[in-house]
């Protein structure tokens, strides 16, 4: 369900997260006073008071944990998309000469990168994984590995090459992870579950002034699920109108289509 939320366009998300389940909330209070009156839900404001600051801080510091958590790890899939980037780059550019195996192995990593944004990207915002793109890097293994074996290149020149491939491969592992959603089902359950509780929970106060009741518990669950809204947005980094884009590696290989790179 959240990917197919992620996958949406913001507005549709957005009605469907936050504005449906406002409204739904708003014909709460009229509901219960119209089934229990004023007199019989004020007897409650004392007691069920006390208990709604305790509800709402738990949730509000269970919402609040899982944003921080969420973004984090988006953050984490944004930076192994510079790393693998910039470990690309370093490649290259240690993998310059003359040598017909240096040619091959910067072949091998630009394919790899075409590939990357053209079937990795599509592929991850279906949590999946392209298999073609694993081909093109055993191939750039292959090249580098040629590469080594001619003997063309300072044994530390070819440490560093393989470290940054090595670099390359985790970086590609680590997106891959993170596209499949950070958070898990059972968190979602329980911060769906408690939002409606904490929610519901203000349909069982009364006060004289209706309309007022009714705008607070609007207000209430307009902030509790637009923070799920920003939860949906961002839990798989690599689908739907917010996601992180190629940029980095697109930028690389135009670098490399420049004279003397």
């Amino acid at each position: 369900m959240s990917l197919f939320l992620a996958a949406l366009p913001v507005w549709v998300a957005a009605l469907l997260v936050v504005v449906l389940p406002t409204t739904l909330a708003m014909c709460g209070p009229l509901l219960i006073r119209r089934h229990y009156g004023l007199e019989r839900l004020a007897t409650n404001n004392e007691i069920a008071g006390f208990k709604f600051a305790t509800v709402g801080v738990l949730y509000a510091v269970m919402l609040a944990f899982a944003i921080i958590i969420v973004w984090e790890r988006f953050s984490d899939a944004e930076a192994a998309v510079v790393q693998e980037a910039g470990a690309a780059a370093t490649v290259y550019r240690l993998a310059a000469g003359p040598e017909p195996q240096a040619g091959a192995t910067r072949a091998a990593l630009t394919n790899y990168l075409e590939l990357v944004m053209a079937r990795d990207w599509p592929q991850m915002a279906l949590e999946k994984e392209d298999h073609e793109v694993t081909r093109a890097l055993n191939d750039l293994y292959a090249a580098t590995l040629s590469l080594a074996q001619s003997a063309s290149r300072p044994q530390a020149v070819l440490l560093a090459v393989f470290n940054q491939l090595d670099q390359v491969t985790q970086a590609r592992r680590a997106r891959l992870h993170l596209a499949h959603g950070i958070v898990p089902t059972n968190l979602w359950v329980v911060l769906v579950l408690g939002g409606m509780l904490t929610v519901g929970f203000t349909f069982f106060f009364g006060t004289r002034n209706l309309q007022a009741q009714i705008a607070m518990t609007g207000i209430l669950t307009l902030i509790v699920f637009m923070g799920l809204f920003v939860i949906v947005s961002i839990d798989h980094p690599f689908t739907g109108p917010v996601h992180i884009s190629d940029d980095p590696l697109r930028t690389v290989l135009e670098d490399f289509a420049q004279p003397g790179s």
